[in-house]
């Protein structure tokens, strides 16, 4: 288990004048979350390594590492692909294999060049020893359509209990209908193994492209599985207002932009309206938009009275949502640290603390966590 520095959470801390406030708690998390590292390039996406350290992208295209017990960010980490840094696109998420302690390998979803255009793609490696490269690097899946547009890339990892991998797409702004197109991977839910193909117990109905799981979804930035279930939960953004947690199932169309409950950023009627048959309607959604990306289930314990609940991050908001969950239905919404940062990613690590990831550029771009009740009177403590 990773152990952070005392010296460098009270730094951290004090820094941020942490701590300050939301005794309804029964103790304070405080006003800020604890600095791990600053200096990061809009960053999009983390994974914890078994050692504790973490790997993180960079949208203009770069991996890195970052050691928690030392607070240290490394240099760039070798072997990764070229990416079309442009607009929403670049390296987005990374995922660590479930069985990285055997293989050694990281995934990646970047914007590639092609077909005069853009697309998605899912980069698989090998992370050495050293952990400074990437060892052979190779491409193992491109959506089947490109496009010239630097809008709605998705695009999170999540891998199911079967060890396959989950990946959430976007529609590409400019080409919103295809997410009704069960042939092309715009706007989708797909799901395909670890060499980049079809997994096996896809839909596989007529007309749908073989890795296709769901249809019908705007611009996923979040998705993760429940702790319980191996469900697939997924946020998505909205256009103005809109903004959607799903449960995507196989076979099943989830509207976009046929149906939605938001608006046209002119303020004019998106689709036929808010529900139509055969169409799924979210668990839960948000008006105005907070322009959702990552999300988690909470399952440690270092928060008791927060196990079981959902987190999401707000970009366009700026703060972190704490949603309290009975089954499929959110029965309690709460605003953490509103006004901080954008919220990127955020994720659990190995010593049960909430780590997240703001969306800023070098030098505010950083990894950050909440503190814990341990970590307040540490602070306090010290004081």
């Amino acid at each position: 288990m990773v152990k952070i520095s005392r010296r460098k959470l009270l730094a951290g801390a004090s820094a941020l004048g942490a701590f300050a406030g939301l005794a309804h708690f029964g103790w304070a998390k405080g006003d800020a979350p604890v600095t791990i590292v600053k200096g990061l390039d809009h960053p999009w996406g983390f994974a914890f390594l078994p050692d504790g350290s973490v790997l993180v992208t960079e949208r203009s295209g770069k991996l890195k590492r970052i050691d928690l017990a030392t607070a240290t960010l490394g240099e760039a980490i070798a072997g990764t692909p070229a990416v079309v840094a442009a607009g929403q696109g670049g390296l987005l998420d990374v995922a660590v294999d479930p069985e990285f302690s055997k293989n050694r390998t990281v995934f990646l979803t970047f914007t590639m060049a092609k077909d005069k255009g853009s697309a998605l793609a899912v980069y698989r490696g090998v992370l050495n020893a050293a952990m400074t490269a990437l060892d052979d690097g190779k491409v193992i899946f491109s959506q089947n359509l490109a496009v010239d547009s630097e809008q709605h890339f998705g695009s999170r990892i999540v891998f199911d209990r079967e060890g396959h991998l989950f990946v959430t797409t976007g529609d590409r702004g400019s080409k919103r209908d295809e997410a009704q197109n069960p042939a092309t991977h715009l706007g989708k839910t797909l799901r395909i193994t670890r060499e980049g193909v079809a997994a096996p117990g896809n839909p596989g109905l007529a007309g749908w492209a073989p890795e296709v799981w769901s249809i019908g979804h705007r611009n996923m930035q979040g998705a993760t599985l429940h702790p319980e279930t191996g469900a697939l939960w997924t946020v998505e953004h909205g256009a103005r207002g809109g903004d959607e947690i799903n449960t995507p199932q196989a076979g099943r169309n989830y509207g976009w932009p046929v149906i939605s409950y938001g608006k046209e950023y002119s303020g004019g009627k998106i689709g036929e309206g808010r529900k139509k048959d055969g169409m799924e309607q979210p668990l839960f959604y948000w008006d105005p938009s907070i322009a959702p990306s990552g999300m988690l289930f909470y399952t440690g314990d270092a928060y008791p009275e927060w196990k079981g609940n959902l987190f999401v991050g707000a970009l366009a908001s700026e703060h972190v949502v704490r949603l309290s969950v009975s089954g499929t239905t959110i029965k309690h919404e709460e605003k953490l640290y509103e006004g901080f940062a954008r919220f990127r990613a955020i994720k659990q690590g190995p010593d049960g603390r909430i780590y997240l990831l703001t969306d800023e550029g070098t030098p505010s771009g950083g990894l950050y966590m909440i503190p814990t009740a341990e970590d307040v009177t540490a602070t306090q403590g010290a004081n």
